[in-house]
């Protein structure tokens, strides 16, 4: 049965706070093995962990307050307006009333390849970057569906949910390094050993749990923030349908930029996630399949095309299509 856009966006909603939440465990599990492996006691995870998340939180506050004007920087993007860029101002203005935000900053950036992302740490302090490409490739009814798509990550707060996960990734990182330099160099091993004297069956335990764990866990949490970031964009795409109320406009939109051979090149790893369509093509040295950052470019028009009522895409016209996001 198809689902609406207010099923969409409840589900996606779902699935993310899901994915979020088992990053919190992967953290959990990691910190208590470490802990337990360390001190011998259940307690000794608390400090541990605790101490990593803290670190991770003074980093995130610090990307938080001045993360977006470096994004804008890096990406090279100049800020417009009415005289300047009037089409795109329009089409922000017009859709910023449907969503009953703010108006953003907006900003151009003078490359070939069509994408666009929206940046901030909230509706009153966010910015809005289009490409020049992406102006002159689209249509009306496109660009609004783009438009529609990062004020909705916007509205939807999704930069910052994704800075709480990217916290929760980043202790799991910094706990697994810890975790191995020490084991590395001895001296976690031989203090294990030491306060463990006697009773050290469940501690030796606890610490090959806590080795497999160092080695594994920053991979999982990586792979699920990249799952947050696939879901918000589907939680996206459903919402703009919201705003603009054609569906027609977003799939279109994605076909062009899908099929756009273009080089994004301001374009980077660190970056990357925040677009509105993957400017790392596959075809691209610097891509990598594992950690895909967006939805294949299949999924989301089918998922659209169900908001519709329409059939899916046709054997023909999926092949036309995969690979190329």
């Amino acid at each position: 049965m198809a689902m609406t856009f207010y099923q969409q966006i409840a589900a996606n909603r779902r699935n993310s706070f899901l994915l979020g939440f088992l990053v919190v465990a992967i953290l959990a599990a990691l910190g208590f093995a470490i802990g337990y492996a360390w001190t011998g006691r259940p307690a000794g995870a608390i400090g541990i962990t605790a101490f990593a998340f803290v670190i991770g939180l003074l980093s995130a506050l610090v990307s938080y307050y001045a993360g977006d004007q470096l994004i804008l920087t890096v990406s090279s993007a100049r800020e417009v307006d009415e005289r300047s860029a009037p089409q795109l101002i329009n089409v922000v203005r017009e859709l910023v009333l449907a969503a009953n935000l703010p108006m953003p900053r907006v900003y151009i950036i003078e490359d070939s390849a069509p994408n666009a992302f929206a940046t901030g740490r909230d509706p009153q302090h966010a910015s809005l970057a289009v490409t020049s490409g992406l102006l002159q490739k689209l249509d009306r009814e496109e660009l609004q569906g783009v438009v529609g798509h990062e004020l909705s990550h916007v509205r939807n707060y999704d930069i910052r949910f994704s800075l709480l996960v990217g916290v929760l990734v980043g202790s799991v990182a910094l706990l697994a390094d810890f975790f191995l330099r020490a084991t590395f160099w001895g001296g976690f091993g031989r203090r294990s050993s030491d306060e463990g004297r006697g009773g050290g069956g469940l501690q030796a335990i606890a610490f090959l749990i806590a080795l497999v764990l160092a080695i594994l866990a920053p991979i999982a949490a990586r792979l699920v923030q990249l799952a947050v970031s696939r879901q918000r964009e589907y939680l996206a795409d459903a919402s703009s349908v919201e705003l603009t109320r054609n569906p027609h406009g977003l799939e279109r939109a994605l076909a062009v930029i899908a099929s756009d051979r273009e080089v994004l090149e301001v374009a980077n790893r660190a970056t990357q996630h925040l677009y509105f369509a993957n400017p790392i093509k596959k075809w691209e040295a610097r891509s990598s399949g594992l950690f895909a950052t967006h939805p294949p470019i299949v999924d989301r028009v089918n998922r659209l095309r169900a908001l519709a009522g329409e059939p899916p895409l046709s054997p023909a016209e999926a092949r036309a299509l995969s690979g190329l996001d």
